[in-house]
């Protein structure tokens, strides 16, 4: 098999234009604009608008390159695509070869025949997406996300791209992936299909191969062989085109926090007449992975099954990483995957209005040990199952599924995002009676159907929220998975998460800004920094979500005198807000199995649901993520004013004030642990403690009992809490019962030392999140945003300068 990249020597212009300018592939319509200086900022102030005016013009790309000679002695050339976006006509050499028209597709067009030794032409023309859309939509008008431009749904490209709750009007386009010739010399392996079998000590690997093959099939002897390379470097072969295979005490892959993320290396080589002819090597990891769903006392289990073992699904939804395509690489997004491992995650969410990811992204999950929930790409929407479009989309599933499946760390495909949800239960976006039929026959049997062909063994889930399909309370808290937004969008209290107790929540989220240097990176205008400018809410998609971030404010904390306090004041909101669903999911493991927060990161520089903003800052939310999702965990479920809506003007004014410890031990490991807590006063000074020991047994949460405290001082008085592991402090936290506003915080006096990459943070009275940071706001440590008593608290630096930092608590918000 031969391969030659065509990635260099290309240049890209207008249509039309005849000034040419460098081109980078792969790559975007964008981001080579703005390289070249032919436009500005897309993510600055407004110029979004500017930027999307640019994508009603069809761009050409042109390379020119020389052909290897071995190619004119293939049986077969083929010009391979890996990506394009989107609608685009092919030519080599002025000849037309073909049109794309589906960005999640991989694109093959023969040209056996077709090339010269050099000066090779090969030209890409893109067309205008909106101006596509457009004319689909005058032609059909299907309906999708009000958040997004009309006629999104007729054009198999990002549908965030066309905006959405979160995201720009930045419909980018190009040469997204690699572009390369390659050469079939009588055959080649295209794909493997692994199937795992786990018996006892052994699993058995079933070898289903497809070989694409040249002209002289009927007249060649084809044979492979697969080498196996086991996780210390140990390589076995095994000859004879062997259909199976056994490995004896394998070093199984886990996910993360339950086990290590061990990898074997597959390789086939193809044999034509004893000659080498073609290779396929992938990276795999032995587990058995599905999806426990059994009848019990509440319903319906929803878990992961990895290895015989249920796992609590702790992580984030995905979305791409950028607007600007051409701008994601492999090293931004190992570091983003690398901060939710530090988090504690052993799970992602890949979004479906997005695009499927890069293969490193998977490579990375199976380094790190993050299960990947996969949607299929389509979101919030109805679309129009004609012949053509389901050919299309048929396409489209086969590719990725042989692209995505050998993965150790797929965990699911999943048919949607919100569609059976929307179409089922009150036909929104519905406009005609076959648009619910084509939803079932898209999610209930095509991809089914063609799972069963080319990957039966990773199990499938027809939307989220489901309760298994078919419209039968796709959002029923006691079966299935769950979108809760009645946190936020229906202006709930955060106590609110502790009504439900939903079996997997893969949808809940709260919205925070981001810090001032990410802000700054949009606008540098103090008249933008207040959140009700026309700037600031040009960078806000949810409509009135400021506002609705001030509401909140509002019942929690002080009114913030500075923009900076108020930047402040809303990471601790959002970060609070989850914190109060995920500990009261994790309290009730077994009947709930999963807490996936909406969001983990940006696309482009904005006001969001994001723990990670767009420029890789942490906010808050991301700190408090790794306690909440700690393997260890003590949680205190307080009653007091946050929980139940006291009303100090009303005549009786009496509400329980409480705390309900609980201990979640996220390992397969048995616990003896010491439980300590303290009531204080505003000194953090104990005024009363008690001190137990708790077996806490693997794969399990335990309560302990409750303690009423109906004579604390809610307005001086606090409690701490601590969990210990053989004398070291393995979590802790405070709580208050009056509202925080209403707290009577002292100055903690906050102070710092630096020794080496420790920080030393020193307080003289209790202090509730304190933030250190430097100037640059990119500070990543060990720890951030925590609870202090009084004394002294050590973090590690991860990244970022440790000159001139501020600290601050909630004391400050005033």
């Amino acid at each position: 098999m031969l391969h030659q990249n065509l990635n260099s020597n290309w240049k890209m212009r207008k249509a039309g234009e005849l000034q040419w300018s460098p081109a980078i592939v792969p790559g975007s319509v964008y981001t080579d604009l703005l390289r070249n200086g032919s436009m500005d900022d897309p993510f600055w102030k407004d110029n979004e608008n500017a930027a999307l005016e640019l994508m009603e013009y069809d761009y050409e790309y042109e390379s020119c390159f020389d052909a290897g000679a071995a190619f004119f002695d293939t049986d077969k050339v083929s010009l391979c695509f890996d990506g394009i976006d989107t609608i685009a006509d092919i030519y080599l050499n002025g000849q037309r070869i073909g049109n794309t028209y589906n960005m999640h597709r991989i694109w093959r067009f023969d040209v056996t025949g077709k090339l010269q030794d050099t000066g090779n032409i090969l030209k890409v023309i893109l067309h205008s997406p909106t101006q596509y859309i457009r004319e689909a939509f005058k032609k059909c008008r299907t309906l999708g996300s009000e958040d997004a431009m009309d006629g999104f749904v007729h054009i198999r490209k990002a549908h965030c791209m066309f905006g959405w709750d979160w995201g720009a009007h930045l419909p980018d386009a190009g040469i997204f992936r690699e572009v390369f010739l390659l050469g079939i010399e009588k055959a080649r392996i295209e794909s493997v299909y692994i199937k795992q079998e786990h018996k006892g000590d052994t699993v058995i690997l079933n070898f289903e191969p497809e070989i694409e093959y040249g002209k002289a099939y009927d007249e060649v002897y084809y044979e492979y062989k697969v080498e196996v390379e086991n996780p210390l470097g140990v390589t076995a072969v095994y000859d004879g085109s062997p259909d199976k295979i056994t490995i004896s005490d394998p070093m199984l892959w886990w996910p993360n926090g339950y086990g290590k993320q061990y990898l074997y290396n597959i390789k086939f080589t193809l044999y034509a007449d004893e000659k080498e002819i073609s290779t396929w090597e992938k990276t795999i990891g032995l587990r058995s992975m599905t999806m426990k769903i059994e009848k019990d006392q509440w319903g319906e289990s929803f878990a992961h099954e990895v290895n015989g073992i249920t796992i609590f699904a702790m992580g984030a939804d995905y979305i791409p990483e950028d607007h600007l395509i051409g701008r994601t690489t492999k090293e931004r997004t190992r570091r983003l995957l690398e901060d939710a491992k530090h988090a504690n995650f052993n799970a992602v969410r890949v979004w479906g209005g997005g695009y499927y990811p890069e293969d490193w992204f998977f490579d990375l999950c199976d380094e790190l040990g993050l299960i990947v929930w996969q949607d299929f790409m389509f979101a919030c929407a109805v679309y129009e199952l004609t012949k053509d479009f389901k050919a299309n989309i048929r396409q489209e599933f086969i590719d990725n599924i042989k692209r995505i499946r050998h993965h150790a760390s797929l965990g699911l495909w999943c048919g949607n995002n919100e569609m059976e949800q929307f179409v089922g239960e009150n036909h929104h976006w519905v406009t005609k009676h076959s648009e619910v039929r084509d939803y079932l026959i898209m999610y209930e049997e095509l991809i089914p159907d063609i799972l069963s062909e080319h990957d039966p063994q990773t199990f499938y889930w027809p939307a989220s929220p489901s309760s298994g399909g078919s419209f039968d309370k796709p959002n029923d808290p006691d079966r299935g998975d769950v979108h809760y937004w009645e946190v936020w969008h229906g202006n709930k209290p955060f106590s609110e998460y502790r009504q439900y107790f939903f079996r997997y929540a893969s949808e809940f989220g709260f919205q925070s800004f981001p810090c001032k240097k990410t802000i700054e990176t949009f606008t540098d205008d103090p008249a933008d920094y207040n959140i009700f400018s026309y700037i600031m809410e040009k960078h806000q998609r949810n409509y009135g979500a400021n506002g609705k971030i001030m509401n909140y404010l509002q019942q929690t904390y002080l009114y913030p005198t500075s923009f900076d306090i108020f930047l402040y004041a809303s990471q601790l909101l959002q970060a609070e807000a989850i914190r109060y669903g995920v500990e009261h999911f994790r309290r009730n493991r077994g009947r709930c199995m999963g807490a996936v927060y909406w969001q983990l990161n940006d696309c482009w520089p904005v006001i969001s649901w994001s723990s990670i903003d767009y420029t890789g800052r942490w906010k808050a939310l991301h700190y408090y993520a790794k306690r909440f999702f700690a393997p260890l965990m003590l949680s205190c479920q307080e009653e007091g004013m946050m929980s139940q809506k006291a009303d100090m003007n009303r005549e009786h004014f009496e509400f329980e004030k409480s705390i309900w410890l609980s201990v979640a031990n996220e390992s397969r490991k048995d616990e003896n642990l010491k439980v300590h807590f303290a009531v204080r006063n505003v000194d953090a000074e104990i005024i009363y403690e008690e001190t137990s020991e708790v077996f806490v047994p693997a794969l399990s949460s335990l309560w302990l009992d409750k303690k009423m405290l109906p004579d604390i001082d809610i307005f001086n008085e606090y409690v701490s809490y601590s969990l210990y592991s053989d004398e070291n402090m393995v979590s802790d936290g405070t709580v208050i019962f009056s509202y925080p506003k209403y707290f009577k915080y002292k100055d903690p006096k906050l102070s710092y030392s630096v020794s080496g990459n420790e920080i030393i943070i020193k307080a003289q009275a209790y202090a509730k999140s304190v933030e250190v940071q430097n100037d640059a706001e990119d500070l990543v440590l060990s720890d951030n945003y925590f609870d202090m008593n009084a004394g002294e608290k050590r973090v590690t630096v991860l990244r970022g300068n440790v000159t001139d930092l501020r600290l601050r608590s909630v004391f400050d918000i005033k």
